[in-house]
C-alpha cells in the first residue's frame, strides 16, 4: 500500500470517528445540556443532536420522576417524645440548565435537603399530629422542598410520611388511653340510653294510667311474654275488676277523678 492510500485511510477513519462523536441520540425523556468551551449553550433534545467533538461537553439529564426514599430519622417532637420517622419524596427536573449550573449533584443535594426538612417539620409537630395529621405535614414538607429546590430547576411533586415508630412503652400508654376513652364513651352512651328509656317508660305509664282499660291491654300483651320464658315461673293474673271493687270499698272510683267520684256517689244516693 502506497503512502497516499495510507493517508486516505487515516483521513476516512478520523472522519468516521468525528461523526460518531458528533452525533448524539437523545431519548424522549432526556435532555442534553451543552457547554461549548466552558460556556452554556442550551439544552437540546430529544432526537438526533449534533455537537462539536472536543469543543463541546454535554451533560445528560433525565426528566422522569425520581423516587427518593428518605432514610429513617430520629426526631424529638415538640412534646418531647422520641420517635423515628421516614418518608418518600417524588420529584423531577423541569429545568435541566439550572440543575447542572446552579447545583452540584442535584440528586444528593435534594436527598440531604429532604432529610433535614423532615427532621425540622417533625420536630415542630406534636406526636398526635404525626400520627393523625400526616396530610398536613406532607403538604408542609412538600412546600418547603419545592421552594428550596426551585432555583435548582427541580419540582417536588409529592411527599409522603411512610411510618412513625414510637417506643414500646409509649405504645402501651396510648393503647390504655384509647381503651379508657372507648370505655368512657360506652358509659356515657349507656347512661344516655337509660335516661331515654326512663323517659319513655314514664310517658307510657302516664298514658296507661290515664286511659280506661289501658292496664288490661298491657296485661294481655305481658302474658305471652311471660309464657315464652323458660323456667319454673308461675304467674297469677288478677282480674282488672278488682280495682273497681277496691275503689267501691274504699270509696274511691278507681281511675276516676275526685269530682267524678263525688258525682257518682250523688247519683247513687238519688
Amino acid at each position: 500500500m502506497d503512502p497516499v492510500q495510507q493517508v486516505l485511510l487515516i483521513v476516512i477513519a478520523v472522519v468516521i470517528i468525528f461523526l460518531m462523536s458528533a452525533i448524539k441520540i437523545v431519548k424522549e425523556y432526556e435532555r442534553l445540556v451543552v457547554f461549548r468551551l466552558g460556556r452554556l449553550i442550551a439544552q437540546k433534545g430529544p432526537g438526533i443532536i449534533f455537537i462539536i467533538p472536543i469543543v463541546d461537553r454535554v451533560v445528560n439529564i433525565s426528566l422522569r420522576i425520581v423516587t427518593l426514599d428518605v432514610p429513617t430519622q430520629e426526631v424529638i417532637t415538640r412534646d418531647n417524645v422520641t420517635c423515628s420517622v421516614n418518608a418518600v419524596v417524588y420529584y423531577r427536573v423541569v429545568d435541566p440548565n439550572k440543575s447542572v449550573v446552579n447545583v452540584e449533584e442535584y440528586r444528593m443535594a435534594t436527598a440531604q435537603l429532604a432529610q433535614t426538612t423532615l427532621r425540622s417539620v417533625a420536630g415542630q409537630a406534636e406526636l398526635d399530629e404525626l400520627l393523625s395529621e400526616r396530610d398536613k405535614l406532607n403538604q408542609k414538607i412538600q412546600q418547603i422542598l419545592d421552594e428550596a429546590t426551585d432555583v435548582w430547576g427541580i419540582k417536588v411533586t409529592a411527599v409522603e410520611i411512610k411510618d412513625v415508630v414510637i417506643p414500646e412503652g409509649l405504645q402501651q400508654a396510648i393503647a390504655r388511653q384509647a381503651a379508657a376513652e372507648r370505655e368512657r364513651r360506652a358509659i356515657v352512651i349507656q347512661a344516655e340510653g337509660e335516661k331515654q328509656a326512663a323517659q319513655r317508660i314514664s310517658d307510657a305509664a302516664q298514658i296507661l294510667s290515664g286511659q280506661e282499660g289501658g292496664m288490661f291491654v298491657r296485661l294481655l300483651r305481658s302474658i305471652p311474654e311471660i309464657a315464652h320464658n323458660k323456667g319454673n315461673l308461675i304467674a297469677f293474673p288478677l282480674p282488672m275488676e278488682l280495682k273497681h271493687l277496691w275503689g267501691g270499698i274504699t270509696g274511691k272510683g278507681g281511675m276516676n277523678s275526685p269530682e267524678e267520684g263525688e258525682t257518682g256517689n250523688g247519683s247513687e244516693e238519688t
